[in-house]
This record gives structure tokens, sequence and C-alpha cells, in this order.
């Protein structure tokens, strides 16, 4: 059992409200051929009714060797759940925690089809999982599921949201929309292929030049800093980053977190070495932020996302600003 935080705070005056969740990992879920078992961390709401929102987290790509995986993105997790939600983060075998098999398998070293996968194997076996984690049986709902991504873990949320691509290795053009996902939160995730793509990486992710982002038709906050700037894959500056938002066709919601780079404040992880940009009141923020959008997107006239904007994107301490389309 850990202490997670529902947090009511304003960029200047972080304050904390303790509401305990639990914490399980591993679950494990075999899944017929895939190089390795399926391995989740499932974080909750201790105590309280049934009706659990879920949200799907996946992780980025990072250099640490444990952040890309499970065991990440506590910063976020840990308040969304306090906050209500269940949140369900896979191992996706694009995980450095599972590079041995990056020699050997020819989806490596991103797995992006894979990475979407995960998602829809998780939604079809809710059951299972439920059952696996203590005090968790029949308090999921099942029909209200988002999906959250980092960076890399940001291009799977727009693959299920509905952007498609363009197989580099066939040919074939591919949707992985999951109809069972209705929202989604991205942060710091890939803008437009084409062109734009025209850093080195473009060439050790061949994915990323062909991301259609006109067909991702499904609600999402679009979370980007207005200092992460990607040369290695583009030379749009941090502009390419709100791609999410205005390539896509609307509901879409574009957070622009004031100097924020990639890591956005530190949500990989509590003092990860990796954050070039560390600042816990801003992860806080973006953690209140995108678990009251969630939570107004779910329940409609619910205020949560009203209430959070005025506390967090207004007035001289604003972290960062909103517009919708």
């Amino acid at each position: 059992m850990t202490e997670a935080t529902a947090l009511n705070l304003n960029a200047n005056d972080v304050r904390t409200s303790p509401h305990p969740v639990l914490s399980y990992s591993p679950v494990v879920l075999p899944v017929p051929g895939r190089p390795a078992d399926l391995q989740l961390r499932v974080t909750a709401p201790a105590t309280g009714s049934a009706g659990l929102p879920v949200i799907l987290l996946s992780h980025g790509h990072g250099g640490a060797l444990n952040l890309s995986s499970l065991n990440g993105y506590a910063p976020l997790a840990q308040p969304w759940a306090a906050a209500g939600f269940v949140v369900i983060q896979p191992t996706h075998l694009s995980s450095r925690t599972l590079s041995h098999l990056w020699e050997t398998d020819p989806a490596a070293p991103f797995f992006w089809r894979s990475r979407a996968e995960d998602m829809s194997r998780i939604l079809d076996r809710l059951d299972e999982i439920e059952r696996a984690v203590p005090q968790l049986a029949g308090r999921l709902d099942h029909d209200k599921v988002a999906v959250a991504g980092h960076s890399l873990g940001g291009f799977t949320a727009e693959l299920l949201l509905g952007a498609q691509v363009t197989d580099p290795d066939t040919g074939e053009k591919v949707s992985l929309l999951e109809p069972r996902i209705k929202q989604g939160v991205l942060l710091a995730a890939p803008g437009r292929g084409g062109d734009a793509l025209n850093g080195w990486m473009a060439e050790e992710a061949p994915i990323f030049r062909s991301i259609d982002l006109a067909t991702m038709s499904r609600p999402a906050l679009v979370v980007a800093g207005d200092k992460d700037d990607s040369p290695h894959f583009t030379d749009m500056g941090p502009a390419w980053h709100y791609d999410p938002y205005h390539l896509a066709p609307g509901p879409k919601t574009l957070l622009t977190v004031f100097d924020g780079e990639h890591l956005l404040g530190g949500i990989q992880g509590y003092d990860a070495a990796e954050t070039t940009d560390e600042n816990p009141a801003r992860v806080a923020a973006i953690a209140e932020l995108g678990a009251a959008y969630l939570r107004s997107r779910f329940h409609p006239g619910d205020n949560a996302w009203q209430v959070a904007q005025d506390a967090l994107t207004t007035g001289p301490g604003a972290v960062g600003r909103v517009e919708s389309k």
C-alpha cells in the first residue's frame, strides 16, 4: 500500500490531501506468440465504490533501464489513482528491461504494433486483471476507458485513438483504432511525418514518417512543452508536438506547458537523472489537469476540468495555457 495525493494546487502553492492507493505488480498475462509475458502494474484507490474509470498508461522509450516499464510514471499513476481512476501500466516489449529480446526480433526496438496490441489485450482480459488484484474485483467500469502515453507511448496512444500509419515493411496502411477507448491524454507525443521528419532519427524510426493524424478522431488532451525541442526528429522545434492538436479533428484540447521540456518536469519518475527540467509543481499540475480533464469527459456536468483550468492556467502563476476545438 502506498500513499498518493489528490491535488488541489496552483503552480506556486502545492497543497496536498492524502488519499491512500494500492499499487500491485506484477500482474502477469501469458500471451501466445509474444516473446515475453505481458506484465502489468495496477494502481487504484485503496477504498471506495465501484464504477472506477480505467486509464491505460503507455511508457516511453527513454534511456533509463526501469522507468520505461511498469515501474515508471508513478508521478502520474499515483495521483490519478487517488483521483478515482484505475491506472494499468504494461511493460511493452520496447522496454529496456526486455532489451535481451531486441537482437532477435525484427520489430525491435520500438515494437510499434505490439505496443498498441498490448492495450487491446489488457481490455480483453480486464475481468482477469480485476480478480488478480486484491480489493479490485468488481470495481472497474469497463465502458469508461482512456489511454495516456508519453513520447513513444504518446505515439501508441495516437494509434489507439485513430491515427494511421503505413507499415514500412509491407506498404500496408494500418489502423489500430481501439473502439473501447473513449478518451486520451497525449504527453509530448510525436507530430506529423513526411517532410517534417528530417532529423537523424527519421532513419531509425521509419514508422514515424507516415503518421497520419487526420484520422485521430477520438477526444484527447494534448500536453506539450513549449521548450520540448526534438532536433533528432525534426527542425520544427516544440511546435511539432502540437501537431496532434492542430492536425487531428476535434474534439481536442491543447495544454501548452510553460518551460516544459520532453519529460514535462519529471513525469517519468521521481528524481530521474534524465529529467532536464525537473519541477515537482509542474508535474503535480499536469497530473491534476489530466485527471480533471478525464473526469469531466467521463462525467458530463462535472466541473473538475474548469476548476483545474481556473486554478492552474490563469493568472501570474499559470503553468500553461489551454485552447480547445
